[in-house]
């Protein structure tokens, strides 16, 4: 099937949109620099995860190796575990950066499910969502004296991450973006003119967005390394 360039092109605006979000978290956790401070554009950055997990879901209903690509994606999550649990261990961070369940995980685990819920009718994929949705809002109240249900939305008393990204509610916002791709792109078209994507600027967010999971791996050492250098520069 060929590719839909206007959903590669927002999928690279909203990844370049993520480094920025990190970009703005390493200066005020390591330098202590403070760049927002207007609480609305705060919210906005806080709450704009659920649209890249939205946008997820529009995409999945596209794919034809969601189980090869949910097995790789998910991978790339425990990586990014590894990594941040090694840089606590050694010194490099505090426990509150450690990923246990961050996006890629919850993206990964997403694709899997897929394989079930792509058998569900539309409408069905639209109910899902609101009850995935209402359930993450009521398990927030939740809390366990363990951490095996920390996927789920169940947190225990004292948890904190750098990016947590619970199946509740996220797999509801993820069915809901599946929705919306089977409704809004019934004839697997584009809604938008191809033009719009032959100027460099179209073009270099196209291919970012085909590359996404890549700028999300490499992104966060390279900025980690140019606020160590600003931070040694002080």
């Amino acid at each position: 099937m060929k590719r839909l360039h206007e959903l590669d092109a927002l999928r690279g605006v909203m990844i370049w949109c993520v480094v920025a979000i990190h970009l703005i978290f390493d200066l005020e956790y390591f330098l202590g620099i403070d760049v927002i401070q207007n609480p609305v554009l705060q919210y906005c950055v806080d709450r704009f995860g659920f649209l890249f997990v939205i946008l997820s879901g529009v995409s999945v209903t596209f794919g034809s190796h969601n189980l090869r690509r949910g097995a790789q994606v998910f991978g790339c999550g425990m990586l990014i575990t590894a990594v941040t649990a090694g840089m606590y261990f050694l010194g490099m961070a505090d426990r509150f950066l450690i990923i246990y369940f961050g996006v890629l995980h919850l993206l990964g685990v997403c694709m899997l499910l897929w394989s079930v819920f792509k058998h569900l009718p539309t409408w069905a994929l639209a109910v899902l969502a609101a009850v995935f949705v209402a359930l993450g809002v009521y398990l927030r109240t939740v809390r366990a004296d363990f951490f095996w249900l920390l996927p789920f939305g169940v947190t225990f008393p004292g948890f904190t991450s750098g990016d947590y990204f619970p199946l509740f509610p996220h797999l509801g916002w993820f069915l809901l973006g599946a929705f919306l791709g089977r409704v809004v792109y019934r004839q697997k078209r584009p809604l938008l003119p191809e033009r719009l994507w032959e100027n460099p600027v179209g073009r270099f967010f196209c291919l970012c967005g085909r590359r996404s999971i890549w700028i999300y791996l490499v992104h966060q050492p390279v900025l980690y390394g140019i606020v160590m250098l600003l931070q040694n520069a002080k």
